[in-house]
């Protein structure tokens, strides 16, 4: 894994204590993930306004220009404070082509949740498990958080392959029943097992 870092940021709020590096960009596994850029708002739209990313996701719909534009402010907000860190998924640097999200649980680095959804036209192809395999080191290796999470939908197939490609193994905690946009659902635990 290669990360290019520039300083780091202090957060304040409920992340305090927390330092989540400036300017991260991740190469390994044949993805690059990299922060979201203004430019990127037209992509965010093409990536994000899907039928499947709205079901699986809690992500608006539909999603649209102005949408991605208080997504893109909140991911920022979220990073300031030290809660969230949210990357472009993609293969050069360039295109983005999904996203992948180190989301902390409570205070403190003891546990994350790696959430990530790839657009339409790049499903298949790998994408997402690459990002899951490189957000982990990132936080295990470099940020130190010791325990990883996946949290996902029951009936999710895919997201589910991704999890056990990526290293994480169903945990024995009882599933949580939720209500996502109006439908009850079941979100079950998922905990990186890996080297």
């Amino acid at each position: 894994m290669e990360t290019v870092q520039n300083g780091q940021a202090e957060p304040s709020g409920p992340g305090a204590g927390r330092v989540l590096p400036e300017g991260v960009r991740l190469r390994g596994h044949g993805v690059v993930l990299r922060e979201w850029e203004d430019d990127d708002l037209g992509t965010m739209v093409k990536l994000f306004d899907d039928p499947e990313v709205a079901y699986w996701t809690p992500l608006v719909s539909p999603f649209g220009p102005q949408e991605a534009l208080a997504y893109l402010e909140r991911a920022r907000q979220r990073r300031a404070a030290g809660d969230r860190l949210q990357l472009a998924i993609t293969v050069d640097g360039d295109e983005p082509m999904g996203e992948v999200l180190l989301m902390f649980k409570g205070p403190g680095l003891d546990v994350a949740e790696i959430g990530y959804s790839v657009g339409a036209a790049y499903r298949g192809r790998g994408l997402a498990r690459e990002a899951v395999r490189m957000m982990t080191e990132f936080a295990r290796d470099t940020v130190g958080v010791p325990r990883l999470l996946l949290v996902i939908e029951d009936g999710n197939a895919a997201s589910v392959a991704v999890a056990r490609a990526a290293g994480y193994l169903r945990t024995d905690a009882p599933p949580v029943p939720a209500e996502e946009k109006g439908r009850p659902i079941v979100l079950r635990t998922w905990e990186y097992e890996g080297a």
